[in-house]
Parts: structure tokens; C-alpha cells; sequence
């Protein structure tokens, strides 16, 4: 594992150990982020399951209710009803409030249901697509806002996890080696400085011990 190139001083080992300090405490930060923007994300996901199922049973009732209109009305006298047909959708960004972020999501407003053609030239078909398609509608604008929301959010979990993953596989592992390296390296110092110390104070003792030749006797 590799460790910083760092001189194994007092003042280094205070700064890694700073830095080693901040490094945990974001890891636990952003770990406990990650869990929450996912457990936010499984739930949009389950809500765009639920409403792809939605879509699903009203494409299967939309689609049929349109094939009959064209059947009972034909394709040109529908062509011309549908001339005079026209809604006003408005589609704005909205800012959304998920797991502590304000996420960029989509806001649909639908107009009001209403039947723009003469009841002299309707026919209970058409009426009848023409409702059919304007829950699918509906439908498709919420589900857009809520997969908007989720692709949000899955690019969050994606950013937080490298941002986890270099803390728990780099900086941390890098901080922690230093430090060991730093605190072995200080203290085989004190060792030798120790050592060294009781050798002189050994040299020194027996320096000033000498023998007098007149008595015989040590000094």
C-alpha cells in the first residue's frame, strides 16, 4: 500500500492525523448520503413502475378506442376533425427538494379536457379516443417528471459512490499507511536516542573513575 513521501517529523504525523481525521468523517458523511439518495431513488423507481404499468393499460384502451373511430368515421372525416383540435401544454423546469438537494425536475401543466369540435359532427368514437388519449397524456407527463427526478438522482448516487470509493481506497488507506509509517519511524528514533543516552551516561561514568596509586583506592 503506498504511503505519502513525507519527512517522519512530529509536526508531519500532527497533519496527517488531521488530515486522516477529516478524511473518516467525510467517508461517514458521504456514505450515510449515499444511502439516503438511494433509498430516495429505489422509490421513484418503484413509482415509475407503477406508472409504466398505468401507461401500459391505457395504451392497451387508447390505441383500440382509435382504431374504431377510424373504422366507424374513416381516415379523411378524422383527419379533419383533428385540424381543429388543439391544446396548450406548458412545460416548465421545477425545483425539487430530495434527500437535503434541490434537483432540477420537470413540471407538466395540462389544459383543461374539453371537446373543440361541433357536437353536429361528433360521434361517440371519437369523443370516446379523444378522452382515452387524454389520459394517456397524463399519464406520460407525470411519468416524465417522476423519470426525470430519478435520472437526477441515479447521477448523485453515481458522483457520491466514486466520491466514496476514493476515500475508502486512497486517502484513507494513504493517510492510515503515513501515519504507521511516521509513528515507527519516531519511535525506533526515541530508541536509539535512549540508547545512546545510556551509553554516554555508562561512558561517562567510567571516565571518571581512576585509581590513586599512593592509597590504591578508586576516586
Amino acid at each position: 500500500m503506498s504511503r505519502e513521501q513525507v519527512a517522519p517529523t512530529k509536526s508531519n504525523l500532527f497533519r496527517v492525523k488531521e488530515r486522516l481525521a477529516i478524511a473518516q468523517e467525510g467517508y461517514d458523511l458521504l456514505e450515510q448520503k449515499r444511502e439516503i439518495l438511494v433509498m430516495e431513488l429505489m422509490q421513484k423507481v418503484e413509482q415509475v413502475k407503477l406508472l409504466e404499468r398505468d401507461l401500459d393499460v391505457r395504451v392497451s384502451t387508447a390505441y383500440p378506442a382509435l382504431k374504431r373511430m377510424l373504422v366507424v368515421a374513416g381516415r379523411e372525416r378524422a383527419e379533419k376533425l383533428s385540424r381543429n383540435i388543439r391544446y396548450r401544454f406548458d412545460l416548465r423546469e421545477k425545483r425539487v427538494l430530495v434527500a437535503g438537494m434541490n434537483l432540477p425536475g420537470l413540471e407538466v401543466h395540462l389544459p383543461e379536457m374539453e371537446l373543440k369540435y361541433s357536437e353536429a359532427n361528433s360521434f361517440a368514437e371519437c369523443d370516446e379516443t379523444v378522452l382515452e388519449f387524454f389520459e394517456l397524456l397524463k399519464i406520460l407527463t407525470e411519468l416524465a417528471a417522476v423519470r426525470t427526478i430519478a435520472w437526477r438522482l441515479a447521477r448523485e448516487v453515481r458522483k457520491t459512490q466514486r466520491r466514496v470509493n476514493a476515500l475508502e481506497k486512497m486517502v484513507i488507506p494513504t493517510a492510515r499507511e503515513t501515519k504507521v509509517y511516521i509513528e515507527a519511524s519516531l519511535e525506533e528514533k526515541d530508541r536509539d536516542a535512549f540508547f545512546s543516552s545510556k551509553l554516554l551516561k555508562r561512558k561517562g561514568v567510567g571516565s571518571n573513575l581512576s585509581v590513586d596509586p599512593a592509597s590504591g583506592d578508586r576516586e
